[in-house]
Protein backbone atom coordinates (compact mmCIF):
# COMPACT_ATOMS: atom_id res chain seq x y z
CA UNK A 1 0.00 0.00 0.00
CA UNK A 2 0.85 3.44 -1.08
CA UNK A 3 1.05 6.28 1.55
CA UNK A 4 2.20 9.62 0.64
CA UNK A 5 3.51 11.90 2.99
CA UNK A 6 3.18 15.41 2.57
CA UNK A 7 5.64 18.30 4.59
CA UNK A 8 4.51 21.46 5.40
CA UNK A 9 7.28 24.22 4.23
CA UNK A 10 5.64 28.02 4.61
CA UNK A 11 2.25 29.30 6.15
CA UNK A 12 0.36 32.46 6.18
CA UNK A 13 -3.26 34.01 7.10
CA UNK A 14 -5.20 35.57 4.14
CA UNK A 15 -8.12 36.20 6.14
CA UNK A 16 -9.87 35.27 10.00
CA UNK A 17 -9.41 31.55 10.07
CA UNK A 18 -8.06 30.70 6.36
CA UNK A 19 -4.28 29.91 5.73
CA UNK A 20 -2.64 29.59 2.75
CA UNK A 21 -0.08 26.56 3.08
CA UNK A 22 2.73 25.71 0.77
CA UNK A 23 3.53 21.96 0.49
CA UNK A 24 7.24 20.95 -0.33
CA UNK A 25 5.87 19.52 -3.32
CA UNK A 26 5.31 22.84 -4.74
CA UNK A 27 1.62 22.86 -4.26
CA UNK A 28 -0.45 25.40 -2.02
CA UNK A 29 -3.76 24.96 -0.84
CA UNK A 30 -6.00 27.63 0.39
CA UNK A 31 -7.83 25.89 3.47
CA UNK A 32 -10.27 27.40 5.33
CA UNK A 33 -10.65 26.02 9.16
CA UNK A 34 -13.77 27.46 10.30
CA UNK A 35 -15.61 25.25 9.58
CA UNK A 36 -13.31 22.29 12.30
CA UNK A 37 -12.83 25.16 15.19
CA UNK A 38 -14.60 22.89 17.76
CA UNK A 39 -13.14 20.57 20.66
CA UNK A 40 -10.58 22.04 23.27
CA UNK A 41 -7.90 22.01 20.88
CA UNK A 42 -9.15 23.96 18.13
CA UNK A 43 -12.13 26.24 19.47
CA UNK A 44 -9.73 28.77 21.49
CA UNK A 45 -8.41 28.87 17.82
CA UNK A 46 -11.70 31.36 17.16
CA UNK A 47 -9.73 33.61 18.75
CA UNK A 48 -8.59 35.50 15.56
CA UNK A 49 -5.10 36.76 17.62
CA UNK A 50 -4.48 33.07 18.51
CA UNK A 51 -5.16 32.22 15.09
CA UNK A 52 -2.60 34.43 13.94
CA UNK A 53 -0.17 32.69 15.50
CA UNK A 54 0.51 29.49 13.11
CA UNK A 55 3.60 28.69 12.24
CA UNK A 56 5.34 25.88 10.58
CA UNK A 57 7.06 23.54 13.07
CA UNK A 58 9.66 21.92 10.98
CA UNK A 59 10.73 18.99 12.85
CA UNK A 60 6.87 17.43 12.44
CA UNK A 61 6.55 19.44 8.98
CA UNK A 62 2.92 21.09 9.85
CA UNK A 63 1.09 23.77 11.29
CA UNK A 64 0.57 24.08 14.99
CA UNK A 65 -0.73 27.08 17.10
CA UNK A 66 1.15 27.99 20.67
CA UNK A 67 -1.97 26.15 22.45
CA UNK A 68 -0.48 23.02 20.60
CA UNK A 69 -3.19 22.90 18.10
CA UNK A 70 -2.17 21.35 14.50
CA UNK A 71 -2.94 19.46 11.92
CA UNK A 72 -1.56 15.97 10.15
CA UNK A 73 0.13 17.44 6.69
CA UNK A 74 -1.80 14.88 4.79
CA UNK A 75 -4.89 16.15 6.12
CA UNK A 76 -4.25 19.54 4.64
CA UNK A 77 -3.25 18.42 1.53
CA UNK A 78 -6.63 16.13 1.24
CA UNK A 79 -8.30 19.29 3.11
CA UNK A 80 -11.30 19.40 0.49
CA UNK A 81 -12.07 15.27 0.68
CA UNK A 82 -11.60 15.34 4.72
CA UNK A 83 -12.88 18.51 5.52
CA UNK A 84 -16.50 17.74 6.04
CA UNK A 85 -15.53 14.28 8.50
CA UNK A 86 -13.27 16.43 10.39
CA UNK A 87 -15.76 18.82 11.34
CA UNK A 88 -19.07 16.54 12.18
CA UNK A 89 -16.24 14.66 14.61
CA UNK A 90 -15.21 17.72 16.58
CA UNK A 91 -19.31 18.88 16.55
CA UNK A 92 -20.15 15.79 18.31
CA UNK A 93 -16.98 15.83 20.60
CA UNK A 94 -17.75 19.59 21.94
CA UNK A 95 -21.22 17.98 22.80
CA UNK A 96 -20.00 15.61 24.85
Amino acid sequence: MNHSIYKINNVKVIQPYIVEVLFSTGEKRIIDLEPVLYGPFYSPLRDVTLFKRVIVNHEVHTIEWPNGADFDPATLYNWDIDREEISQRLKELEMV
